[in-house]
């Protein structure tokens, strides 16, 4: 009965917003409501509506302003961390919260925006590929300041198709028209909603997101891939924008290049897989049909075409089928799937360890050092160092079980940017390979993305707190020695959690952990090879 309420919602809905469309085409001119008043647009309506679409509230929502807190009521409410002798490096931590509160924004009188948000730091603008890494660190901020609703603002632009502009201006528009090459991606708007759902269980959140993130999938399997299924975007549309990866004489920045483009594949995976977990979650069970037949399909096309068996890397394939020679950080996205087997997966991890390809002073450089355009001072992705995909190598080599190196780039990486703040007082857009200093005309106080490595590595790949709130499950991952923890843990809706863990002689050493909660959950405890899970109910006590 539930599933058949909703179908017949949807259908009702579909009617209405066909029916609009169709006087929209008679009165010659292209009508579309989009959250904010009915506007122009300068060509004629060619949407395929989506159904999903019709499920999209934020579309029609009336904005909402939220003013935020002082930073010295922040300073109360966000988690509060601890580590023995590095003051400093905790202070790094407050001033990049700092500089993220003065980034707060809000909607603008007709702009289709419907919250307040944190802007990327970049022009003034709101990016996909930005904001979508910035929430991931701002959850952890979430009881003081509604972060997560900055993403709100992508979906109630959503178009009556599916489309979501990649770049929107503070009035509501888009930059570029949906059938850009540059117009839309990365899509990894999914992968944060997810984040915050396994920190938080909102699962009102999760219904209401569930059909746009859908929507915009499917926009982007119509409207995106060859005729093989494969995916194609362009420097822009991959969020790496100068990163030389077509062949002349397309354009690096703009041109698809007739190419199958890796990263955009392996993100559509990633994305299906978690669609699907939602789904499951959801009981959406006709939306999720197809996904994994997509999944399938696409792992084996990559596996079996996308492999270079001379580099032992995984590569963009040219319109020829030849493949690309290019290694680029991009590739790394294969960690958040299963495309490879253990051994290719090995290989490619092997990559970022030497020295001629990885290995740099600041780890990970976005194009190895041995690629001939390479530069040493990033040149922004001619081997800039970039917190986003950082995150998300770091967090994929997590969770495919190379917890050692993950956590040396982790250090590495977060070690790089804690010189250049001491040396400079601020945060980088991005960073130089091989030096710890900004990248080549990197923007400064960029707080921005640039909060993930003092707060979102901090907590989850130093401090090892990782929370799966689904299973009832935090997981504490310790290597390092020092004496460390965290209060205010955000765990579920109300659960807080104080973490603190005693200094240790050397990494073999049981970790001493006392554990105060007003929450049960399941402890998860790793040091070295080892392992062990205990029952946490609620008050205090040491393990």
């Amino acid at each position: 009965m539930k599933i058949h309420n909703r179908s017949l919602w949807i259908h009702r809905f579909t009617v209405v917003l066909l029916c609009f469309s169709i006087v929209s085409v008679l009165f010659g001119q292209n009508l579309m409501p989009s959250g904010s008043p009915i506007y122009k647009l300068p060509y004629k309506n060619t949407y395929v509506m989506e159904t999903l679409v019709a499920e999209n509230s934020y579309r029609t929502e009336k904005p909402t302003t939220t003013l935020p807190g002082t930073f010295e009521q922040a300073k109360k409410v966000l988690p509060q961390p601890y580590w023995e002798n590095h003051n400093d490096e905790i202070a790094m931590y407050w001033h990049a919260w700092k500089l993220a509160l003065s980034n707060i924004c809000h909607p603008k009188e007709n702009s289709g925006f419907v919250n307040s948000y944190i802007a990327p730091a970049y022009n003034g603008n709101i990016f996909m590929w930005d904001d979508a890494f910035i929430t991931m660190f701002c959850r952890y901020g979430q009881r003081f300041f509604p972060f997560q609703a900055t993403l709100n603002n992508f979906y109630s632009k959503q178009h009556p198709d599916g489309f979501i502009c990649r770049e929107i201006r503070v009035d509501g528009s888009d930059c570029f028209s949906r059938y850009d090459p540059t117009s839309t991606g990365p899509n990894i708007l999914p992968w944060s909603e997810w984040l915050y759902f396994t920190q938080y269980g909102d699962e009102a959140r999760l219904n209401k997101v569930f059909p746009v993130l859908a929507a915009y999938y499917k926009w982007l399997k119509l409207n995106r891939t060859w005729r093989n299924g494969t995916y194609w975007s362009s420097g822009w549309g991959t969020g790496m924008d100068n990163m030389p990866r077509v062949k002349e004489p397309y354009n690096t920045i703009y041109s698809n290049g007739h190419m199958v483009w890796l990263d955009a594949c392996l993100q559509q995976i990633m994305v299906a897989n978690i669609l699907l977990k939602m789904g499951f979650y959801l009981e959406r069970w006709q939306e999720i049909e197809t996904f994994e037949d997509d999944i399938k399909q696409l792992s084996a096309y990559i596996e079996r075409n996308m492999w270079n068996k001379d580099l032992q890397f995984l590569c963009d394939q040219y319109a020829d089928d030849s493949l690309s020679n290019v290694k680029g950080i991009y590739a790394y996205w294969a960690l958040h799937t299963d495309v490879l087997s253990k051994d290719r997966l090995d290989q490619l991890v092997a990559h970022l360890s030497d020295t001629t390809s990885f290995n740099r002073p600041h780890r990970t450089p976005s194009l190895a050092a041995s690629n001939p355009k390479y530069k040493a001072n990033g040149r922004y992705w001619l081997g800039g160092v970039w917190p986003g995909t950082n995150y998300m190598l770091i967090s994929g080599l997590t969770q495919k079980g190379y917890r050692q190196l993950a956590f040396d780039i982790a250090m590495n990486h977060y070690n790089n940017v804690f010189k250049v703040y001491k040396d400079t007082g601020t945060f980088w857009e991005y960073y130089a390979p091989e030096d710890a200093k900004p990248g080549f005309m990197a923007r400064k106080d960029f707080v921005g993305w640039t909060g993930l490595p003092p707060i979102a590595v901090l907590i989850e790949y130093i401090f090892g707190i990782r929370a799966n709130l689904q299973e009832r499950e935090i997981t504490l991952d310790v290597t390092l020695t020092d004496a460390y923890g965290i209060k205010k843990y955000p765990f579920g809706e109300n659960g807080s959690i104080d973490i603190k863990v005693e200094k240790r002689s050397n990494k073999n050493v049981k970790p001493k952990v006392t554990i105060t909660t007003n929450e049960p959950f399941k402890l998860l405890l790793l040091w070295e090879n080892n392992k062990k899970e205990f029952e946490i109910r609620k008050g205090s006590i040491t393990i």
